[in-house]
C-alpha cells in the first residue's frame, strides 16, 4: 500500500512540472512571441465577407497608398497585413513594416520594465497576434529575426526611406496631423502603404488625432484610396454591432 501511494505521489509530481508554467519565465521578460502555446496558421486565402471589404482589397491591388476607416471589428488591421504577407510571399515586397503609436487607451500604465522591445511589447500585440494568425509563431520568429518582418513604434519612423516596402500604419487615429503627414512621406519606390484607424476611437485628446482631416484631405488626390468601413462589415460578435449604434 505504501508503494503503491508513493507511486501515485511521483506521478503527481511529474504531472504538475509538465503542466504548471511561470507566468514571468526566468530571467527573461514578456514576449508576445511567447505568449500562445498554440501555433496557428492559415493556409487559405482571406475572402472579403462584405463589399466594402472587398473594395479595401482591391484598392490595396491597386493603389500605392490606401487609408482604410472604419469601427472596431470590421478587419481593417487584419486584412492589411494578410494582404502584406500576401505581398512577401509572391516577392512583391522584400519585407513588411508594420508601425503603430505607444499611447494608453485611456489609462496610465506608469514605468514597464525591461528594454525597448519588451516595453513596446504590449502595445504592439495586436500586430503579433495577427502575423502569428498568417504566419504561424515560428516561421514569424524566423522572419523578425531575419529583419524580413519589422514592427517599430511611430516615433521611430521619421527619417527613413521604405523602399520596395508593405507598410502598415495601425491605430492611426492616435497620430497627430503631423505624425500622419511624416508617415506618409516615408514612402519610397516599390512601395505600399496602408493607414488603418477609427477617427471616432482616438485615445489623444479632443482635436489632437489628425486622422479624420488626414483622409479628407487624400480623397481629393486620385492615387490614393480611403475606404470607409461601417456597421455592416463587423466581423466580430453580432453584438459589437449593435453596441455601436447605441454608444
Amino acid at each position: 500500500m505504501a508503494k503503491r501511494s508513493a507511486r501515485y505521489k511521483s506521478r503527481d509530481i511529474h504531472y504538475e512540472a509538465d503542466n504548471v508554467r511561470a507566468l514571468f519565465p526566468a530571467g527573461g521578460g514578456w514576449s508576445p512571441l511567447d505568449a500562445g502555446a498554440r501555433d496557428r496558421k492559415y493556409v487559405k486565402n482571406i475572402r472579403a465577407m462584405s463589399p466594402t471589404q472587398q473594395s479595401l482589397l482591391d484598392a490595396i491591388e491597386e493603389r500605392a497608398v490606401v487609408v482604410a476607416l472604419g469601427p472596431a471589428g470590421t478587419g481593417k488591421t487584419y486584412l492589411a497585413i494578410a494582404k502584406a504577407v500576401e505581398a512577401l510571399e509572391k516577392g512583391r515586397a522584400s519585407r513588411i513594416v508594420l508601425s503603430r503609436p505607444a499611447v494608453e487607451a485611456g489609462e496610465t500604465l506608469g514605468f514597464l520594465p525591461g528594454d525597448l522591445q519588451e516595453k513596446l511589447a504590449p502595445y504592439l500585440r495586436p500586430l503579433y497576434d495577427a502575423l502569428t494568425e498568417r504566419l504561424g509563431g515560428k516561421r514569424l520568429k524566423s522572419m523578425l529575426a531575419d529583419g524580413a518582418i519589422e514592427i517599430a513604434p511611430v516615433a521611430y519612423m521619421r527619417g527613413r526611406t521604405l523602399n520596395d516596402c508593405f507598410v502598415v500604419i495601425d491605430e492611426a487615429q492616435n497620430c497627430t496631423y503631423g505624425q500622419l503627414k511624416m508617415l506618409l512621406t516615408r514612402l519610397g519606390w516599390r512601395s505600399t502603404m496602408v493607414l488603418t484607424g477609427d477617427p471616432d476611437q482616438t485615445d489623444l485628446l479632443s482635436g489632437l488625432s489628425g486622422l479624420g482631416e488626414i483622409a479628407r484631405r487624400l480623397e481629393q488626390v486620385e492615387e490614393i484610396a480611403v475606404v470607409r468601413l461601417g456597421e455592416a462589415d463587423i466581423v466580430r460578435h453580432p453584438l459589437v454591432g449593435s453596441m455601436l449604434t447605441v454608444l
